[in-house]
C-alpha cells in the first residue's frame, strides 16, 4: 500500500509552522526548510536594513528576514523588505512596498524565475530587488514597468527606489570592511 501525501493549505502550514523550532518557507504544496546564509550574505543584508533605517520616513519601515510576506497562498522570508503603514508588534508578516532579496548561487533560480510571479500577487508591492553577494550589481523589478528588469552596478552606482523616497549607494552595502 502507498501513502498518499494531499498538498497543505496555506491555512495549515502557518498552524504548523507555529510550532516548529526552525524556520520554513512554503511553496504552496509543502514546506521547504531554509537554508544557512553567506557571510557576505549576511554583511550586504544588515548593512542594507541599517541604510534603509536611516532613510525611511514613517510610516514605512524596514524589516528584515524574520518577518514573513503571504503570496498567493504561499509564505516567504525575503532578506529585507520596506512596508507602509501601521504595524501591530504581534505581528509576523507585512505587505511590502519593496522586497529585497540576496541571491545566491543555489537559490538564483527561484529568486530570478519563482519569486517575481509569487510576489507579483502581492497588492502593494512596487518594486522587487535582487542583490549580487559577490559584487556591487543590482537588478531591479518594478511594477510600473510590468517588471522588467533594471541593472544598476558599481561602486559608484546609486539604487534610486521612488516608491519608498529612499536612493541607497550601492557602496553602502557592498564596502568591503567588517
Amino acid at each position: 500500500m502507498s501513502a498518499s501525501l494531499k498538498p497543505l493549505l496555506l491555512e495549515e502550514f502557518l498552524a504548523w509552522e507555529r510550532l516548529q523550532p526552525l524556520r520554513c518557507e512554503f511553496d504552496g504544496i509543502q514546506p521547504v526548510a531554509m537554508t544557512g546564509g553567506t557571510i557576505a550574505a549576511g554583511r550586504i543584508a544588515r548593512r542594507l536594513l541599517a541604510a534603509l533605517d536611516a532613510r525611511l520616513h514613517p510610516p514605512c519601515a524596514a524589516f528584515g528576514e524574520n518577518v514573513k510576506v503571504l503570496p498567493a497562498g504561499r509564505v516567504r522570508y525575503p532578506d529585507a523588505k520596506v512596508a507602509c503603514g501601521t504595524f501591530d508588534p504581534a505581528d509576523d508578516h507585512v505587505a511590502p512596498v519593496v522586497i529585497f532579496g540576496i541571491l545566491a548561487p543555489g537559490t538564483g533560480l527561484t529568486d530570478r524565475r519563482v519569486k517575481p510571479a509569487e510576489y507579483a500577487t502581492i497588492p502593494a508591492l512596487r518594486a522587487y530587488v535582487l542583490l549580487a553577494q559577490d559584487r556591487p550589481h543590482a537588478t531591479v523589478l518594478r511594477r510600473d514597468d510590468n517588471w522588467r528588469p533594471e541593472v544598476i552596478e558599481g561602486a559608484e552606482a546609486v539604487l534610486d527606489l521612488p516608491e519608498i523616497t529612499v536612493h541607497l549607494p550601492l557602496a553602502a552595502f557592498y564596502s568591503p570592511a567588517a
